[in-house]
């Protein structure tokens, strides 16, 4: 029977969660990472192994490996930092596909490793890109900025993936990050811009298929049908345009669900009322998915890499909160259970389905 593992980034160490197939019962490893805050957390299935994040204040920055499902770690900063005196402060998100790691970073770059995390060299600064001129300016990287928030490898294409500059937009690579393409156009923006094509707050990134991808946007949900070329905006329905977390029926490319947020200083579930919202026809309509969900006094956020969809033909969805719960649905959103309490405030969610 197929093992299902849940990790969890924290700001306290990496968790790892496991159950069968069925989803039901679950048991909870942790902390790992000797504690350091993990930023995300993800498996890659061509090796086995299991690379976090983290960012310490004390220590710097590295990528923890495990290459046993969470018994034994190392990590390795080697060679995540930049050489021409810009900030390095943390990374912040990996992507793990075609025998590669990328690694997001503040001040905005990816690195890549191919070497297994043992090693890392600078892929890329975007430099050049509209709004790459402030990236670099202390003013604009705040304690809780993540610089790259997000990268989405094509399954097929090793050349070709997005990236997230948290609070200026969408980027798209088609050799490896040699040069790129804003990815932007359609989305809101209810701020001065000074280009045309960047300056949006994309939060979060879910690919459905080979044209259509889903986002999360600081002011609205999005929908592309092209790849990323053009968006249209699917917010109407929802209780909230502001969120981070969302995910995708693997199976169904209409299936796409988030987490709205009250968009002011809380970030919390309106009205202290848990949610996912799905929409089943790619945005026409929404769905409140509660059952199973606590429905007062449920002041929760989730931020943007803590939801995520497993792989199962019945898909199973997860997401994690600021105050150390995890919630779980193993019939397509149909209901939800509590699988782990009390854990560190959860930066990220990553489900792996290992036969």
């Amino acid at each position: 029977m197929s093992r299902t593992l849940v990790l969890i980034g924290t700001r306290k160490g990496c968790f790892v969660l496991e159950s069968d197939a069925d989803r039901r019962d679950w048991s909870v490893r942790g902390p790992f990472c000797e504690s350091w805050p993990v930023y995300h957390a993800v498996y890659d299935y061509e090796s086995g192994a299991i690379f976090a994040a983290a960012a310490s204040e004390w220590h710097g920055s590295a990528i923890w490996r495990s290459s046993d499902l969470g018994e034994n770690w190392t990590h390795s900063s080697e060679g995540l930092a930049y050489e021409d005196g810009r900030r390095f402060s943390k990374v912040s998100t990996l992507a793990s596909r075609h025998g590669r790691l990328l690694v997001g970073a503040e001040a905005p770059g990816i690195f890549e490793s191919r070497d297994g995390g043992e090693t890392f060299s600078l892929l890329t600064t975007l430099a050049g890109q509209p709004g790459s001129e402030g990236w670099d300016d202390p003013a604009n990287q705040p304690p809780g900025h993540l610089g790259i928030s997000g990268i989405e490898v094509h399954p097929d294409d090793e050349s070709r993936f997005w990236a997230i500059v948290q609070g200026v937009g969408l980027w798209e690579t088609a050799d490896s990050g040699a040069t790129w393409t804003p990815r932007n156009r359609g989305l809101r923006a209810d701020w001065p811009r000074e280009h045309e094509e960047v300056g949006f707050c994309v939060h979060k990134l879910v690919r459905a298929d080979d044209t259509r991808m889903f986002q999360q946007n600081h002011v609205g949900m999005h929908r592309t049908d092209d790849g990323g070329a053009t968006w249209t905006e699917i917010t109407e329905g929802l209780p909230s345009e502001f969120g981070f977390g969302a995910a995708v029926n693997p199976h169904d490319r209409d299936t796409f669900l988030v987490v709205p947020l009250d968009p002011g200083h809380g970030r919390t579930m309106p009205e202290g009322r848990a949610a996912v919202w799905m929409t089943r026809d790619a945005g026409s309509s929404w769905q409140r998915s509660d059952r199973g969900l606590p429905q007062s006094d449920a002041h929760l956020g989730v931020l943007r890499q803590a939801m995520c969809n497993d792989t199962y033909d019945v898909p199973g969805y997860y997401f994690g909160t600021s105050t150390g719960q995890i919630f779980a649905s193993a019939d397509d959103g149909g209901s939800w259970q509590e699988i782990a309490s009390y854990l560190p405030p959860i930066s990220s969610v990553h489900a792996a389905v290992i036969d």
